[in-house]
């Protein structure tokens, strides 16, 4: 076992980097021993929420672009002496010996120049004026950074820097062993958000789960009824809460290992009216025709209002995913609003924080299906109303961003707004 404090973030980032892994992935499939996690995490973690601003640094001191691997070795190393305000010596110790342990001996003269060169008040100097510059101190791609900063003005920058509050936990039974824990009250019902929540017996037995903030408060928003829809599932976490004011809880998903998700989900949690179906959302199904009191579409999404727990959506998403995503999203709504009974209500939401996503889809879709109105919607998180729904942003919600809106269908009318004849 490699004892260097840098391996396991190494090891993590280059699934990352190199092979596209998710972080949450990437994270759970490395065994990291419980003394090092924590310090391994928010390595992880760091380098992914400021990869922008390291990547500058490393442009900035290496005009030649180094290796994958070298430049990772970097990206940590500038993590820890910029953020975690370690000895400039112990960090460049330690990557000139990972350098050594990987067999990269012949670039260790280099790393331990770079470290012991760098200079961050020189560095900022050189960061480009304007919206470039801005994007690369809070490390967001120049083309988000711009989207976010035309929405939102001012508050764009505490949007973008907003942390994540902890680890949000929401409770079915026995909370009161782990309240003594330091935690954070949240607006909803036995959900608490902690600092920290190691893992225990008490979630094989259901007596717990993770569940972010903004699923919880969508399931918030959606009315007890007899026959509900979750159009967009895995991996469970929605279905499960909703099952708790629905009489029975549908569950489509479009992949065979994510319906096992929801599956495993609900059978650890002990309930037993949900009912998970291998089905694609996007394409109507007759067999689903008027079934449902209530539809939730939680779609996907470009998922900007969780950077905060999901640095690498920074990394990965690129502008013209917008032109799909606003593709599948109208796709799911156009065939799921066929499975809403006449006088049910559909519920749309996502974890953007970008208009085009949100309010944008749900005022097209309006227009397309006059058979549909808009209805008010509340929440007891801190919003900003919109046209049509709720927009909750990272800087207030517990460091979430999504958005919300509820539909009606009206009575006595077809798809379409014909009336029933």
């Amino acid at each position: 076992m490699l004892s260097n404090p840098v391996y396991d973030p190494y090891q993590i980032l280059t699934k990352v980097y190199s092979e596209g892994a998710h972080l949450k992935q990437a994270i759970a499939e490395t065994y990291i021993e419980e003394l090092n996690r924590a310090r391994t995490v928010r390595i992880v973690y760091g380098v992914l929420e400021n990869d922008g601003y390291l990547s500058f640094c490393i442009r900035r001191y290496a005009p030649k672009a180094p290796k994958p691997a070298v430049r990772l070795i970097l990206k940590i190393s500038l993590y820890m002496l910029l953020y975690m305000e370690k000895k400039r010596y112990m960090v460049t110790d330690c990557a000139v010996e990972l350098c050594k342990k990987l067999g990269k001996a012949g670039v260790a003269g280099f790393v331990n120049a770079f470290l012991r060169r760098f200079d961050k008040t020189e560095t900022d100097k050189a960061l480009p004026k304007g919206e470039e510059g801005e994007a690369l101190r809070l490390s967001w791609p120049l083309y988000a950074w711009k989207k976010l900063k035309a929405e939102y003005g001012a508050r764009a920058e505490r949007i973008a820097a907003a942390k994540s509050a902890g680890v949000c936990v929401r409770f079915a039974k026995n909370e009161e062993k782990y309240l003594s824990l330091p935690h954070l009250d949240t607006p909803f019902p036995h959900v608490f958000i902690f600092p920290r929540f190691a893992r225990d017996e008490g979630y094989d037995l259901g007596e717990y789960t993770f569940q972010s903030v903004g699923s919880v408060a969508v399931c918030g928003v959606v009315s007890p009824c007899g026959e509900m829809l979750d159009a967009c599932a895995a991996p469970g976490g929605k279905s499960v809460l909703l099952a708790g004011k629905c009489g029975r809880v549908t569950s489509f998903e479009l992949h065979p290992h994510r319906v096992e998700l929801i599956r495993q989900y609900r059978e650890r949690m002990g309930v037993n009216n949900v009912s998970e179906r291998q089905k694609d959302s996007s394409v109507f199904d007759p067999d689903y025709e008027e079934t449902f009191d209530g539809v939730l579409c939680d779609v996907p999404c470009s998922g900007f209002g969780t950077v905060s727990e999901n640095p690498d959506i920074k990394l990965f998403r690129k502008e013209e995913d917008f032109v799909s995503l606003r593709a599948a999203q109208t796709g799911i709504l156009d065939a799921c609003c066929r499975y809403v009974k006449r006088g049910g209500k559909m519920y749309y939401s996502t974890c953007s924080v970008f208009a085009e996503e949100n309010d944008g889809i749900v005022g097209e879709f309006l227009k397309a299906h006059p058979e549909f109105e808009s209805l008010p919607v509340e929440s007891p998180l801190p919003f900003a109303r919109k046209a049509y729904g709720l927009q909750f942003l990272p800087d207030e919600a517990f460091g979430a961003g999504f958005y919300v809106a509820v539909m009606r269908r009206r009575a006595g009318e077809k798809p379409g707004g014909e009336p029933d004849r």
